[in-house]
């Protein structure tokens, strides 16, 4: 029996969260897990949205948001944490902070053998990568958990990235 994926209140938690924590800047590579968020986002005046090529970019984005004097977030899928290893040392050597929000793939009711070694090693490599790694696993958490990461990002100015577990984003089933 197919599952249907279920509606997604947690996102609108996160734009929430994002407009407490003055969040002026989003950088984005498409993905169905962030979709309602971004397009909440896309749809605020107030709000500078970018959509990405590759992860690593958005590395770079939030660096120059920064330094503009801008707060920004960074929303991608955990196979797209691999991409922006090499860049997180950016963040790391010139102390600016940088909130990531990593909707997870390769573990929970996953279907796609492909999505299984990233989402199975992408927090070991945000931690190696010096970034404090926060996850959540509750939908009726992750604005609590999202604006604890944003606070300490903009407060220490490091790098943090929270998962959103699998069991939150939902159940994937594209079986016919």
């Amino acid at each position: 029996m197919k599952q249907e994926t279920p509606a997604r209140p947690w996102a609108r938690d996160i734009y929430d969260t994002f407009k407490r924590l003055k969040i002026a800047q989003v950088a984005y590579v498409p993905d169905a897990g962030h979709t309602q968020l971004i397009n909440d986002c896309e749809a605020d005046k107030e709000m500078k949205v970018v959509s990405l090529t590759t992860e690593q970019e958005g590395v770079a984005m939030l660096a120059g948001s920064w330094l503009g004097g801008d707060r920004g977030a960074l929303l991608m899928q955990s196979s797209g944490a691999g991409n922006c290893m090499n860049m997180l040392s950016l963040a790391q050597e010139a102390r600016f902070p940088m909130l990531m929000l990593v909707t997870m793939r390769g573990e929970w009711g996953e279907f796609n053998p492909w999505q299984i070694a990233m989402g199975q090693g992408t927090q070991k490599l945000l931690e190696d990568a010096g970034c404090i790694v926060q996850r959540v696993d509750r939908a009726e958490e992750i604005g609590e958990v999202v604006f604890a990461a944003g606070t300490m990002a903009f407060s220490t100015n490091r790098p943090i990235a929270v998962l959103i577990g699998q069991r939150v984003v939902g159940f994937k089933d594209w079986s016919k």
